[in-house]
């Protein structure tokens, strides 16, 4: 099916109403373009999640994401584009890439925009897969949020606007403050677990950098376009560029 085709299909709705066969048809097509894909670069807006290539089924439940949809890397990456109805929101779950999958688009609708919302999102994405991750990046306000949550709980957390804040066991890839050959206490007063990691480098280390993905980058299935509200569908929602 081309693309022209599907993107037809899913503008006039009908694929909220095709059968459990037609749906694995589809789901066959997105599996065998996704297998000539090329990963490219992804850069998602605000903030994403990753978590486990194997555990993703979680996230859906996790979201209260709906009606799922096959689609290719291509078909997703710019879901923050794509056109909305009556407050159905895409979110994007990636193929994997390295082993994990990324979960990025309309999140504050989906999530919220509270600091208790956020936390709460990372930490059901952890006890529905095992583990999950989150990260934010703001420049323009100082912001800068990397999380590891682990079977429902935050493991370590690193948060910085006006003044960054370390919590949970430094991980073994962190370059601790106090650990530094010039570090004078002297001088600075740091805390115990006080890194120097933020979000663009702690995702390399702890799954995937979005903005590294490329021909090296291991990808391995198709993705996912889920809705965050229940019976509306696709309808009139033009996904496919």
């Amino acid at each position: 099916m081309t693309n022209d085709r599907l993107r037809q299909i899913l503008a006039t709705g009908l694929i909220d109403r095709l059968d459990a066969r037609d749906k694995t048809l589809l789901e066959r097509r997105a599996r065998t373009k996704a297998s000539g894909e090329k990963p490219f670069r992804v850069e998602p807006r605000g903030w994403w999640y990753a978590v486990p290539g194997a555990a993703y089924e979680g996230v859906f439940e996790a979201l209260e994401l709906h009606d799922r949809f096959p689609v290719t890397l291509e078909e997703g990456v710019d879901v923050d584009d794509m056109p909305w109805r009556r407050g159905a929101l895409p979110v994007f779950i990636t193929p994997e890439l390295d082993g994990w999958r990324l979960i990025y688009g309309n999140l504050i609708s989906v999530v919220g925009e509270g600091w208790d919302e956020w936390m709460g999102a990372v930490e059901r994405l952890s006890e529905h897969c095992g583990e999950a991750q989150m990260f934010f990046e703001d420049q323009a306000a100082g912001a800068d949020i990397w999380v590891v949550a682990e079977k429902g709980r935050i493991r370590r957390r690193y948060a910085a606007e006006s003044a960054p804040e370390w919590i949970g066991e430094p991980l073994p890839w962190e370059d601790l403050v106090v650990d530094d050959e010039d570090y004078d206490p002297e001088y600075y007063e740091a805390e115990p677990h006080e890194g120097t990691a933020r979000a663009a480098y702690a995702c390399g280390r702890l799954s995937v950098d979005p903005t590294k993905v490329g021909p090296g980058t291991a990808m391995r299935g198709h993705g996912w376009l889920a809705l965050n509200a229940p019976g509306i569908g696709y309808k009139g929602l033009d996904l496919l560029v």
